[in-house]
């Protein structure tokens, strides 16, 4: 949520309500990245590292704020009945109904959802996202961002772990983007994304030092009908 800009609306909505303003809270009160609102007993991150000197470092919750990341006094401030670790502990899909009826913080967070980052948790750490997700919340930012269609976007084996619902999700987005001007290149070897390329680079034949050499190149049609290309041989199985 703060990477793609959706918490600043989120924290701005919790220092509107009645009882924030009481209290005199700015919107700075609901950040965990700053003093004041967050816990300062494990600054806000809502766990406390242990150093294990020759072992590995162990995380356990935060004993004063369980895991909440926030102090008590900014807890008791609530917004339709959540507080805000309540609402950062939600998931992108969950929270794209709890603020439905605010633009600014549906946009966001549909881009995410469009994706099909729609289980991840607002709060969730960035540390603890995959490669292929954390292209995918970089790639929802962008989606947020008015397009120029001048933009050129690499993403390396973006489908990893994705259903494969969410992989129809994300080539949607990854159209949208090309349909807008922009180029997309990625690298993939999943055969739903390489059928739907305008243009396929075919590398191989091998791995390590047999590959890396051109093998193939054109529509997934003529890939399929190169009998040098290994690729071609699925993709002709997938595109019939």
């Amino acid at each position: 949520a703060t990477y793609t800009g959706a918490f600043t609306p989120i924290r701005e909505i919790f220092s509107r309500t009645k009882e924030a303003k009481i209290r005199g809270y700015k919107a700075g009160r609901f950040s965990f990245n700053v003093k004041g609102g967050r816990c300062e007993a494990c600054q806000g991150g809502g766990i406390v590292k242990i150093e294990m000197y020759f072992l590995p470092d162990v995380y356990i919750p935060c004993e004063v704020c369980k895991g909440q990341r926030f102090n008590r006094e900014t807890l008791d401030i609530k917004y339709k009945s959540k507080n805000i670790a309540q609402v950062l502990d939600m998931t992108v899909e969950e929270a794209l109904e709890f603020f439905t009826a605010i633009p600014t913080i549906k946009r966001k967070l549909q881009t995410l959802y469009d994706v099909g980052l729609g289980y991840i948790k607002l709060g969730q750490s960035a540390t603890t996202l995959s490669g292929g997700e954390a292209q995918r919340v970089k790639l929802a930012k962008e989606l947020s961002i008015k397009s120029t269609g001048r933009t050129i976007y690499l993403l390396d084996e973006p489908t990893t772990g994705l259903h494969f619902d969410d992989v129809k999700k994300l080539l949607d987005v990854l159209d949208r983007l090309v349909e807008a001007g922009n180029t997309v290149m990625v690298i993939e070897h999943n055969l739903e994304v390489i059928k739907s390329a305008d243009h396929i680079i075919d590398l191989g034949p091998g791995g390590g030092e047999e590959g890396g050499r051109v093998v193939a190149e054109g529509t997934p049609e003529e890939i399929a009908h190169n009998k040098n290309s290994f690729t071609g041989e699925y993709l002709k199985k997938v595109l019939n």
